[in-house]
């Protein structure tokens, strides 16, 4: 196999938006788990997924209510508090809020991503994420947490 043919892997990742956005969030789901105890719900902040549409949203929301049996939402911080939906008693969400920062697509089917997973002003982490295409599927690699509250 020539070096250009092993580059060329014919996989466009603006295809695949809605796996890989599952698969980063999904990662940034994973750490720091205590923040998902007692979780009524997972909000995602999409308002920022600037490739990603309606479909690849849906695809994202319908992988996180499988894997997680519980409500999940596209919502914003402004708008669970809008919807009751932050506790100001406990002072924090009654669920948790992912968000993606920044999405880097590099080359050779490379994508870095920066986000947050958020349950109250004391209860947040930022993580980075690297996912990349092996075994024809998008899979995380390289996760590491880069602040904590």
């Amino acid at each position: 196999m020539g070096l250009l043919s092993a580059c060329n892997t014919g996989i466009e990742p603006k295809e695949h938006l809605g796996e890989i956005y599952s698969v980063a969030l999904d990662s940034i789901m994973k750490e720091d788990e205590g923040l998902n105890s007692d979780m009524q719900y997972i909000a995602i902040d999409m308002s920022n997924f600037e490739e990603a549409d309606e479909s690849d949203k849906k695809e994202i929301l319908n992988y996180f209510k499988e894997k997680y049996k519980v409500e999940v939402m596209e919502a914003t911080f402004e708008q669970l508090e809008e919807k009751g939906l932050y506790n100001s008693d406990l002072m924090r969400l009654d669920g948790v809020l992912l968000k993606i920062e920044k999405v880097d697509f590099k080359f050779n089917n490379k994508i870095l991503f920066e986000g947050s997973k958020y349950r109250s002003g004391l209860g947040a982490i930022g993580v980075e994420v690297k996912v990349h295409y092996k075994d024809n599927k998008w899979k995380a690699k390289e996760v590491k947490m880069t602040w904590i509250s």
